[in-house]
């Protein structure tokens, strides 16, 4: 949550550069599209998933629960099982996420620690909805599980800097369900460079523990997210993987030039190479808040802290920064920029190479595109651009479950 108001209060900006130009084959729809009940039918027939749900992030918060319905503007959150079914959300990634801290004995003891603990929350969650939930561990788990009528749940790690300089601790996680992570965060860390730390580079890619992380994921069947990391980091994965690689939850720097986003050239190497580029929903235009705006957040304060207040003083958190949003709205992007980013991720890598992961609960969402009942407007959006009904299931799992798989494969011939 604390990345969703740092999104909110535009800080991220500060590391954004200037959007560019862009060029698309394909148009993308001028408004978002009515979802029809056709359209609804075909969304609801295909195996949907997400590859970046910062979800686990509520699972320790006071009076909230997965199975309960929510609404981001009252309490921040943008998925739960009611909201899933809505918008035909058939399971994902959820995220183990930690903020990059200091790389010394007491910082890494404390990440392992924060880790270990959001690894039990969401274990725990599965275990207390065992009608509704279910870990996936492979592939065929995923399709099994859905055809089973439950939500399919992968774990993922963003940030590895929880493992310090530990290796084995990967296995550790990958026996808790670990099946994909990333190397970093915002920060450089003892493993790799940052796309986005402003003192630039550290290890000018992989330091000699990341290159032993490579080799350890591989080993393990974990599947490599190269989302935050920087382009040095995206060339050595791909140089250095035995499997393909993903980007979780990245965009386009075509459609704006952000140290987070791809460029075309290394999109394609992802996609040629068997991995995917899954569409984020920030990081696509220039968040800088106004004066106004700024001052106004800076007065209402940073909030409650969300595992500990009541959803009572939730609420009327934000109730307060709904005023403030009226008033001074913010700068943000809207469905129709999401879908030229994924056009044009889709032109350069091809069907085969592209998925989502908006990074909702994490920071994601855009004007017309605010939780994840607003999913079916993507296949809505891609039917209008003429793309086939095996492509859009590509999309939206089809390459996902691949890469896993192919992950695993890779594995098993060590």
């Amino acid at each position: 949550m604390r990345r969703l108001l740092t999104v909110l209060l535009g800080s991220a900006a500060l590391l954004a550069s200037v959007s560019v130009a862009h060029a698309a084959d394909k148009k993308a729809p001028a408004k978002p599209p009515v979802v029809s009940k056709t359209i609804k039918a075909l969304h609801d027939s295909f195996l949907i998933l997400d590859t970046h749900l910062d979800t686990p992030t509520h699972f320790g918060r006071p009076g909230w629960a997965i199975t309960d319905h929510h609404e981001v503007e009252h309490d921040f959150s943008q998925v739960d099982l009611p909201r899933m079914n809505e918008g035909g959300l058939d399971g994902g990634f959820f995220v183990i996420y930690t903020g990059q801290g200091d790389l010394t004995a007491k910082g890494y003891e404390y990440a392992r620690d924060y880790a270990l603990h959001r690894a039990v929350e969401i274990r725990e969650m599965l275990a207390a909805n065992p009608g509704q939930f279910e870990i996936a561990l492979t592939a065929d788990d995923a399709r099994r599980i859905n055809k089973a009528g439950k939500k399919f749940a992968f774990i993922s790690m963003e940030n590895s800097w929880p493992l310090g300089e530990d290796l084995t601790l990967l296995e550790t996680f990958y026996k808790e369900g670990l099946r994909m992570a990333g190397p970093v965060h915002f920060r450089n860390n003892q493993l790799a460079d940052s796309s986005t730390d402003p003192k630039g580079k550290l290890w000018n890619g992989y330091s000699q523990l990341g290159v032993r992380w490579v080799a350890e994921a591989n080993r393990l069947g974990i599947v490599i997210d190269v989302s935050h990391a920087s382009d040095d980091i995206v060339d050595q994965s791909l140089a250095l993987s035995k499997a393909p690689i993903i980007a979780s939850h990245s965009g386009p720097k075509a459609i704006y030039n952000h140290p987070r986003n791809l460029d075309d050239a290394r999109i394609k190497k992802i996609a040629d190479a068997g991995g995917a580029i899954c569409i984020n929903s920030i990081y696509l235009t220039d968040n800088t808040p106004s004066p106004e705006r700024k001052a106004a957040y800076e007065k209402l304060g940073r909030g409650p802290d969300l595992k500990t207040a009541s959803p009572a003083e939730v609420k009327a958190y934000a109730d307060k920064r709904a005023a403030v949003d009226k008033a001074y709205p913010a700068p943000r992007g809207d469905f129709d920029l999401f879908m030229k980013s994924m056009l044009h991720v889709l032109n350069v890598a091809g069907p085969k190479g592209v998925c989502v992961g908006a990074d909702w609960d994490g920071g994601g969402g855009m004007d017309g595109f605010e939780d994840i009942t607003d999913l079916p407007k993507i296949t809505a959006a891609l039917k209008t651009a003429g793309y086939s009904d095996a492509d859009i299931e590509g999309i939206w799992s089809g390459n996902v479950l691949r890469i896993v798989a192919a992950a695993q494969a890779a594995a098993e011939k060590k």
